[in-house]
């Protein structure tokens, strides 16, 4: 439910730099800012201006102050993960005859008439499965330039590496770490549709996790990781984007293949983690941008943020 205590609120429910400073936490680590702000769940002011601001009805639970960012200081590159970017990457127009398909398939089975239109009534993606892999934007670092061409802008592009697992599989101490919830749905009760952000430091490396987790019960199960890894050391940075998905029947029956009583496995539903492995890849994709090379050749400048998306 909306927590609504003022419909005149601003968009930052905090309501003042101080408020919002005191909800921020902050980490330097080598060349970047780590930056992670966690504040209550949006009220009806800034509800009804995300809504009106992305043009379809919201989740039940939007955390639309939250918000985890990277800022590579020399370059003034920026990563950052938002619920207001996430939801205005949720298709928009319903011409994804899959989620018709899956709409028509859940509400022949919830045994109710009142489900039926739901593919009519809602012209857009109502499970909230957003193809969003962060906000890539460059922090202002003209500081008086006098019309001079600046240098090209670093910025993620694809690229055939891989993320390295066997140096994340180190015990290494985590010096920073952080989970973020940006938005949450239960999809009309039939369900769950979550988006969350988490991150732990090392002393040499960091990685993200930016994860949707999307459940319709009886229909089908979704799971769309963004995974951003960075290098202390050289400054490197990979972006791996992966999306998983399997019908629901074959999900129970995995889990029960695996020894799993019925019970057990509602409980294991309830669990990206346990799930996710379980699901096949439908699609994959990896970028880069090495932000020491463009320090070195004096790249640090860049236009407007943009959003990405799979």
């Amino acid at each position: 439910m909306h927590d609504v205590t003022d419909v005149d609120e601003p968009f930052l429910v905090a309501g003042s730099a101080d408020d919002v400073a005191r909800a921020t936490r902050t980490h330097v680590q080598g060349h970047w800012r780590i930056s992670v702000r966690k504040l209550p769940i949006s009220r009806a002011a800034a509800i009804d201006a995300l809504t009106a601001h992305i043009g379809i009805p919201i989740p039940e639970m939007i955390f639309g102050d939250n918000e985890v960012a990277l800022c590579h200081v020399p370059t003034g590159w920026t990563i950052r993960f938002c619920a207001a970017d996430a939801l205005d990457a949720v298709d928009k127009t319903g011409r994804d005859r899959l989620q018709v398909a899956h709409a028509g398939d859940w509400a022949r089975s919830r045994e109710t008439s009142a489900a039926a239109g739901i593919a009519d009534v809602r012209p857009y993606d109502w499970s909230y499965s957003t193809t969003y892999t962060g906000t890539e934007g460059w922090e202002d670092k003209t500081d008086g330039t006098d019309g001079q061409p600046q240098p090209p802008k670093p910025h993620l592009s694809p690229s055939s590496a891989a993320l390295p697992l066997d140096l994340l599989r180190r015990r290494d101490p985590i010096v920073f770490h952080d989970d973020v919830i940006l938005y949450e749905s239960e999809l009309d009760d039939n369900g769950i549709s979550v988006l969350r952000v988490k991150i732990r430091v090392m002393p040499q490396r960091l990685l993200l996790l930016c994860r949707l987790y999307m459940r319709l019960d009886h229909v089908i199960v979704r799971v769309r990781d963004t995974r951003v890894y960075v290098d202390f050391a050289s400054d490197r940075v990979l972006r791996e984007y992966t999306a998983r998905e399997a019908p629901f029947a074959a999900v129970q029956q995995s889990l029960a293949l695996r020894g799993l009583r019925p019970d057990a496995v509602v409980v294991a539903m309830r669990d990206a983690d346990r799930v996710a492995d379980l699901l096949p890849v439908v699609h994959h994709s990896m970028e880069e941008v090495d932000l020491g090379q463009a320090a070195l050749n004096g790249d640090s400048f860049g236009p407007p943020e943009h959003s990405g998306t799979a």
